[in-house]
């Protein structure tokens, strides 16, 4: 297979057929070999059924459903579980994506890209909202990732297969997939594509999201920098905070012998066992963190390391 399109549906029964047309338009033009996967995301409308019947009549059609609604995230995970083409391309349900780019997307893949990220550069949503928001989150994944994107919202994207084959994903992690990717050397970049504005059905995004982006990008910053050497985050506060403290007892015994303040009503004493405590703390959490990533990684034969290309080696 050429190539697997992965597509998240919701309550999408409005948008189902038009979607479907559009994609398979794009795709005969190509003349590829692809599957089209469609993952019902616990909807409670009638997309399944209409899903459903189309996939009678197209064999490229795949459907997966899910008992409940367990999130975009979740569903375009089992797309990729499922998919077996060299380049797997997501996309929304909601035609706001425009299945007319899909060759631009790939021919990008072509030039030696691993991961190729849409950029709705005329984005077509509310300015308070979504814009802003999508702004400055943009903003503070790229300064904290490390990974230049305007536009890590955009669904539509192309990834090389291999790449996402060792990349889990959880939460609202769909979205940071190319600063994961790039952790094991992926070539990433972006292309503008169209965007329409949502003619039926209603947003599943809002604002509330924010926070559980914020809280994510925590964990990606983490994955990025220290999930192999966890001490030297919290080994590094740990003896900064020890160092304060021994300075602020320092201060405090001095003062009980320059200046004849006791001990036990100076506020210093106090804060010297807070940050005595803190400093060990940071340490400990840091000599369990690695013990846990070494389990994670020796458990289940993960390697340190990814290797590219092989020359006369199995």
């Amino acid at each position: 297979m050429d190539i697997s399109i992965v597509v998240p549906i919701y309550n999408e029964q409005d948008n189902v057929n038009a979607l479907y047309s559009a994609i398979t338009s794009a795709m005969l033009q190509m003349r590829c070999d692809y599957e089209l996967i469609m993952v019902d995301d616990g909807s409670s409308d009638g997309s399944y059924g209409l899903l459903a019947e189309l996939a009678k009549d197209d064999p490229c059609l795949k459907l997966i459903r899910f008992r409940r609604n367990f999130g975009q995230t979740a569903a375009m995970a089992a797309g990729f579980d499922a998919a077996s083409g060299g380049i797997i391309i997501p996309m929304d349900g909601d035609l706001q994506n425009d299945p007319a780019d899909i060759p631009r997307l790939v021919d990008k893949i072509k030039e030696g890209f691993d991961v190729v990220s849409g950029w709705r550069k005329d984005r077509k949503d509310t300015f308070i909202t979504r814009k802003i928001p999508s702004l400055l989150a943009n903003a503070l994944i790229s300064r904290l990732t490390g990974v230049h994107l305007h536009d890590y919202g955009c669904t539509l994207k192309a990834y090389r297969r291999e790449v996402l084959d060792g990349i889990n994903l959880y939460g609202e992690m769909h979205r940071f997939v190319p600063a994961l990717a790039s952790q094991v050397g992926a070539r990433v970049t972006e292309l503008p594509v169209n965007h329409h504005p949502r003619l039926h059905g209603v947003s599943k995004y809002g604002i509330s999201r924010t926070l559980r982006v914020i809280l994510d990008l925590m964990t990606v910053k983490f994955l990025l920098a220290y999930s192999t050497k966890p001490i030297q985050l919290f080994g590094k506060w740990g003896v900064y905070t020890l160092f304060l403290g021994l300075l602020t007892g320092s201060m405090a015994v001095y003062m009980k012998l320059f200046d004849n303040l006791s001990l036990n009503r100076n506020p210093l004493l106090v804060l010297t066992l807070f940050l005595l405590f803190m400093g060990i703390q940071f340490i400990v959490m840091g000599l369990l963190g690695e013990l846990n990533a070494r389990t994670y990684f020796e458990s289940q034969g993960k390697p340190i390391y990814v290797v590219r290309d092989r020359i006369n080696l199995g």
